[in-house]
């Protein structure tokens, strides 16, 4: 036997066995604050349900298997024939089923459903984010289909079934579907008018035969698709199924599957068209019309996915120096270690405040409610969807070497951080549409307005922020170059004016000292160092950690 060269101390133990809904006070607060108290327990008991399983060593395992095992594409069978199918593991299918049946495509038809299957969302990207893509663009199809009476009749029950009942078959004959998305080609990308795929009109009325390509298809193994066509009409959304009613196969080519930086264990695939076989949604030449309705459900999940991201590197990070002792006291409470710790949880804390307010937003409903989505989704997007990959990386850091190593975690979430600032249109598609708000919906900045001015008085940083944002807004000249900008500001005012309302004083002062009043530094760990930083950290601390206590 050899002889035993050391013993292995000062190593955190691995953040397993909790409940990641219970543990995130920022989240589990804005559920208690955006659900009516009739339904409040039921709504806790369930994600709380869903966070012990999140937090458990098995499904932390599945995740790993699921990446580290990514889909395999089989175009032919053994004799020849086209497939055109995508294999994944079985950890794969074990999650996806797991996030069907916690409602993740049922916000539609459930009582406070958008805050319910946002912080469930929330809290399920921070366990595997790859399987989220078929549960968004199931979720957000939805008011796509609605533009279509018949069609979303036939197909809302489906969607937002939560029964996971995969394999080929005709949707008809399926408890539970899901949609994928297919509209950038190689030559367009964002900009879907210059798509090229071509829909000619057969003699049912509403059906079309598609001739063409799709240079991303999302979710390749779904049982239907909302793709974009060129009809007589103009462009036009149309619903591709996977199976035909009578049970054949549609002409869905699968070319070749992306390799990709992240998102390893999620399949996004290369499509042809020849002669498939399609169903409009909507009227011919409104295709953008109908695609914008599932762009903005898209958009606040790309906020609620870098979210959960965000928070779940913080947990880590926090848990991680919470355990460690370096230089005669907890790593957590060295001075240093305090800021960059507290900065990271400021940006997290933010993030899903922001986030929950604008799923709130979706479940009323209302005139003022939906002007205030129409501007804050797409500067939400753009800021916190850009905030995530740095704070990743910073959070990877805290953890030293072993951060950098892949069997820590942090490496899946660094590889999966920047992929929500491009999906559902990228960062200056965002800050253009916050101008398109802007110049041709004048109830969308009064709505943006009224939110953030409930906060006015309580903060003098957050009052001035309102009043230079006032007056950057005043004068449009050269207004498209600097619409990142606005964008920027735009999110970290509502941001400010929702912590201010919600959070701790102590975590309102530090958001509005640094990310308003411009006390801070280029690169996080740069706060104020007469700020309340302990706190800040303790408040972002999963339960299972230590207290964190100052190292003077």
């Amino acid at each position: 036997m050899a002889a035993s060269t050391h013993s292995v101390t000062n190593q955190p133990p691995p953040l397993v066995g909790y409940d990641v809904f219970a543990a995130d006070r920022a989240l589990s607060e804005a559920v208690g604050r955006h659900v009516e108290r009739d339904s409040l327990d039921e709504v806790r008991e369930e994600l709380s349900s869903l966070g012990r399983a999140a937090g458990s060593a098995q499904l932390q395992e599945w995740a790993a298997q699921a990446n580290e095992n990514p889909p395999v594409l089989r175009t032919h069978d053994r004799y020849g024939r086209r497939v055109d199918e995508v294999e994944f593991h079985p950890a794969w299918h074990r999650l996806l089923g797991k996030g069907v049946s916690a409602g993740l495509t049922a916000a539609w038809t459930r009582p406070a459903g958008h805050v319910r299957r946002a912080a469930a969302l929330l809290v399920w990207t921070q366990v595997e984010a790859g399987n989220g893509c078929p549960l968004s663009t199931t979720h957000a199809a939805v008011p796509a289909l609605r533009v279509d009476p018949e069609l979303a009749a036939e197909w809302e029950p489906r969607l937002t079934s939560m029964v996971y009942d995969r394999g080929p078959r005709p949707a008809h004959l399926k408890s539970g579907a899901l949609l994928g998305v297919a509209t950038a080609e190689k030559q367009g990308g964002s900009d879907v008018r210059s798509t090229t795929t071509a829909a000619r009109p057969l003699a049912e009325a509403g059906t079309y035969e598609l001739t063409g390509h799709k240079w991303f298809c999302s979710a390749p193994m779904s049982d239907g698709f909302l793709v974009l066509a060129r009809a007589p009409g103009g462009l036009t959304c149309f619903l591709v199924p996977r199976v035909l009613a009578d049970g054949t196969r549609n002409v869905f080519l699968l070319q070749r599957l992306k390799d990709k930086l992240g998102n390893r264990s999620n399949a996004t695939a290369e499509v042809e068209f020849d002669g498939t076989w399609a169903r409009r949604v909507g009227e011919e030449g409104r295709g953008a019309r109908v695609l914008g309705e599932m762009t903005a459900a898209a958009r606040l999940d790309c906020v609620l996915g870098s979210a959960g991201l965000m928070r779940q590197a913080v947990a880590q990070a926090v848990h991680h120096c919470a355990h460690r002792e370096a230089f005669g006291g907890p790593l957590a409470g060295q001075p240093l270690m305090r800021n960059v710790l507290a900065d990271l949880a400021l940006e997290s804390e933010a993030a899903t405040t922001l986030a929950l307010r604008l799923a709130a937003a979706c479940d009323d409903g209302g005139e003022q409610e939906r002007a205030l989505l129409r501007i804050a989704v797409p500067a939400a997007k753009y800021w916190v969807a850009k905030r995530c990959a740095p704070l990743v990386v910073e959070a990877a850091e805290c953890l030293g070497g072993n951060g950098y190593v892949e069997e820590s975690g942090l490496p899946r979430l660094v590889r999966e951080s920047p992929l929500n600032s491009l999906w559902a249109g990228a960062g200056n598609i965002q800050a253009l549409d916050v101008l398109r708000a802007l110049r041709h919906e004048p109830g969308a900045f009064d709505a943006y307005l009224r939110e953030v001015g409930r906060a006015r008085g309580a903060d003098h940083r957050l009052d001035a922020a309102i009043k230079d944002l006032l007056t950057e807004l005043a004068d449009l000249e050269g207004v498209e170059a600097r619409a990142r900008r606005l964008a920027e500001r735009l999110a970290l005012v509502l941001q400010g004016a929702l912590l201010v309302r919600y959070a701790p004083p102590e975590v309102a002062d530090a958001f509005c000292a640094s990310r308003l009043g411009g006390d801070w530094g280029a690169a996080f760990g740069t706060l104020p160092h007469t700020l309340d930083l302990t706190s800040v950290v303790e408040r972002a601390r999963p339960m299972r950690c230590p207290a964190i206590r100052a190292v003077r």
